[in-house]
C-alpha cells in the first residue's frame, strides 16, 4: 500500500476510536482514560510532532545553504526571492478578500445562538509584534540561539548569507559546500525514515482529536464553521489551481495527486512547521522541484504563507462584528485584508498561531478580543483544515517560482510513481 492509503486508514481508524471513547464517557481518573488514551496514544502524537520538529532546523539550515550557494553563483537569488515572497503575498491577500466576501454573504455571526460563549472560555489575547520589530528580528543576533529556539525567520536569513558566502568564497567554499552537499543527502535521508512513521503518529494524533472534540460546539457555531471550511475549499480548488494553470502551465490536478501527504500530514499535525520536511521531501522529489528553489520557497513560505490562517481570520472578523453588532464599513475591510496579509509575515508556523493574529486584526478595526472567545471552541478543527491549505500554498509557489526559472522537472512532475517514499526495489 502507498503512504497516503496507510495515512488515511490511520487518521480515520483513530477518529473513530477516539468517538468511540468520546461515547463511553469515561471518568477522567478511569485506567482507560488516564493510561491508554491521555497516557500512551497522547505520547505518541505528540513524539511524532517531536520528531518532525526534530529535523526543521537542521533541514532548512543545509537545504537552503546549498540552495543559496548554488543561486549566489548564478546570481539568481535577488529575482527568485522577489517572485516568491511576492507570490505569497499575492496568495494571502487574495486569501483574506475571498474569505470577507464569502462572510459578508453568507453573514454567519448574525445566526450564533450563544452569548455566554466568550467569558466562559478565559482566552487571553497575547501582544502581536510590531511591524518594524518583525523586520528587524529578520536578522540573528546570534544564530545559534535563533536555531536553538527554532525562529526560523532568522534561520532562514543566516542560511541564505551563508550560502550567498560559500558561493563567492572560491575553493574554500567549494570545499565546505560539498560537505554540506552530503549532509543534505543524507537529513533527506532521515526524513524519508520519518515518513515511514506517519500511519501511526497520525492515527495518535486523531484519537486525542476524536476524544475532545464536542460536537455541540461545532453545533453552535455551525454557519461559521462552514464558512470558513467553504472559504478554505475554494481557495484550495480555485486560486491555487488558477495559478499554476495561467503562471505555470501546469495540470493542478497532478498537483494536488502529488501533494497528499503533506496535506495529510498538515492536517493531523495542525502546523506547517513540523510538516516542513514532509513538504520539502515532496515538493523536490515528486513534483521535481529543484532543490535550489525548493529549499527556499518552501521553509520561507512556512514562516510567512498564512493563506488558511488568513481565510479564518477574514471570517472570524466578520462574525464576531456581526455577533457584536458592529458594522464594518470599506475602509475597515481593506484595513483587515492589509493586516492580515503583514501578520502573516510575523508569526510562527505553529498550531493555534491564528488565533495570536486575529487579536491582532481585531484590534486594528477596533472589534472587542472577547470575540475570540466565541470560535474557540471549533478552532483546532479548522487550524487543521488550514494548515493543510497553507502547506498546499508553499508548494504551488514553490512549483510556478521553479517553472518560470527553468529548474522544475517536468518530468518527475508528470510521473505518478516519482519520489514514493516505498522506493521500488531494483536490485
Amino acid at each position: 500500500m502507498n503512504l497516503t492509503s496507510r495515512i488515511l486508514i490511520g487518521m480515520g481508524s483513530g477518529l473513530l476510536l477516539g468517538a468511540f471513547l468520546q461515547w463511553l464517557s469515561l471518568p477522567a481518573d478511569h485506567f482507560i482514560s488516564t493510561f491508554f488514551t491521555f497516557g500512551l496514544i497522547d505520547a505518541g502524537g505528540d513524539l511524532f510532532i517531536t520528531l518532525l520538529k526534530m529535523m526543521v532546523v537542521p533541514l532548512v539550515l543545509v537545504s537552503l545553504t546549498c540552495g543559496s550557494a548554488s543561486l549566489g553563483a548564478t546570481g539568481k537569488v535577488g529575482r527568485l526571492g522577489g517572485k516568491t515572497i511576492g507570490l505569497y503575498l499575492l496568495t494571502t491577500a487574495a486569501a483574506v478578500t475571498l474569505a470577507l466576501s464569502l462572510a459578508l454573504i453568507i453573514n454567519p455571526g448574525l445566526s450564533a445562538s450563544d452569548q455566554g460563549v466568550a467569558e466562559s472560555t478565559g482566552f487571553v489575547a497575547n501582544e502581536a509584534p510590531s511591524i518594524k520589530d518583525t523586520l528587524v528580528n529578520i536578522i540573528p543576533s546570534n544564530p545559534i540561539t535563533a536555531m536553538a529556539e527554532g525562529k526560523m525567520l532568522q534561520v532562514i536569513a543566516f542560511a541564505v548569507l551563508l550560502g550567498l558566502a560559500m558561493s563567492k568564497a572560491g575553493e574554500a567554499g567549494a570545499r565546505v559546500l560539498a560537505v554540506f552537499d552530503d549532509l543534505n543527502s543524507i537529513v533527506m535521508k532521515l526524513v524519508t525514515m520519518l515518513i515511514q512513521l506517519a500511519p501511526y503518529g497520525v492515527f495518535c494524533l486523531m484519537v486525542t482529536l476524536g476524544v475532545t472534540v464536542g460536537l455541540e460546539e461545532i453545533t453552535k457555531l455551525l454557519t461559521y464553521f462552514v464558512t470558513v471550511v467553504l472559504a478554505l475549499l475554494l481557495h484550495m480548488t480555485l486560486v491555487y489551481p488558477a495559478l499554476l494553470r495561467f503562471l505555470a502551465g501546469l495540470n493542478p490536478i497532478t498537483y494536488l495527486k502529488k501533494m497528499r501527504e503533506p496535506m495529510l500530514v498538515a492536517f493531523s499535525s495542525s502546523s506547517s512547521g513540523a510538516t516542513l520536511p514532509v513538504t520539502l521531501r515532496t515538493v523536490e522529489k515528486r513534483v521535481g522541484v529543484s532543490n535550489n528553489v525548493a529549499s527556499f520557497a518552501v521553509p520561507l513560505g512556512a514562516t510567512i504563507n498564512m493563506d488558511g490562517t488568513a481565510i479564518m481570520q477574514g471570517v472570524a472578523t466578520v462574525f464576531i462584528a456581526q455577533f457584536y453588532g458592529f458594522a464594518l464599513g470599506p475602509e475597515q475591510l481593506l484595513m483587515v485584508i492589509l493586516t492580515a496579509t503583514l501578520a502573516s509575515i510575523g508569526t510562527a508556523a505553529v498550531p493555534g498561531v491564528g488565533l495570536i493574529m486575529l487579536a491582532m486584526v481585531l484590534g486594528q478595526v477596533g472589534l472587542p478580543l472577547e470575540g475570540i472567545g466565541l470560535i474557540i471552541g471549533v478552532d483546532r478543527l479548522l487550524d487543521m483544515l488550514r494548515t493543510a491549505v497553507n502547506v498546499t500554498g508553499d508548494g504551488a509557489v514553490a512549483t510556478i517560482v521553479a517553472k518560470s526559472e527553468g529548474e522544475l522537472d517536468l518530468d518527475v512532475f508528470h510521473d505518478p510513481e516519482a519520489g514514493w517514499v516505498v522506493e521500488p526495489d531494483h536490485h
